[in-house]
C-alpha cells in the first residue's frame, strides 16, 4: 500500500494525499476529435480580464426560500 502527495491547482480545497488504489494512470486520448482545444486567452479591458461568452448551454433558476 502507498500513497501519493498531488500537486493541486492554487483555491482547490481538498486534501492532496491520495491512496495510490484511487488513482489511474492518464490515458491520452485515441482519436482527434478527442482533444479539446484551449480556451482563448482573455481580453483585457481597464486592466481586467474579460471574455466573450459565445453561448449559455445550461442553466438553473436559483431562488431564496424562506
Amino acid at each position: 500500500m502507498g500513497a501519493f502527495q498531488l500537486e493541486l491547482p492554487e483555491g482547490w480545497m481538498i486534501h492532496n494525499v491520495f491512496n495510490k488504489d484511487l488513482l489511474t494512470k492518464c490515458v491520452e486520448p485515441k482519436f482527434k476529435g478527442q482533444h479539446e482545444e484551449p480556451a482563448p486567452p482573455p481580453m483585457i479591458i481597464n486592466e481586467k480580464e474579460e471574455y466573450e461568452v459565445e453561448e449559455v448551454r445550461k442553466h438553473r433558476k436559483c431562488e431564496r426560500g424562506t
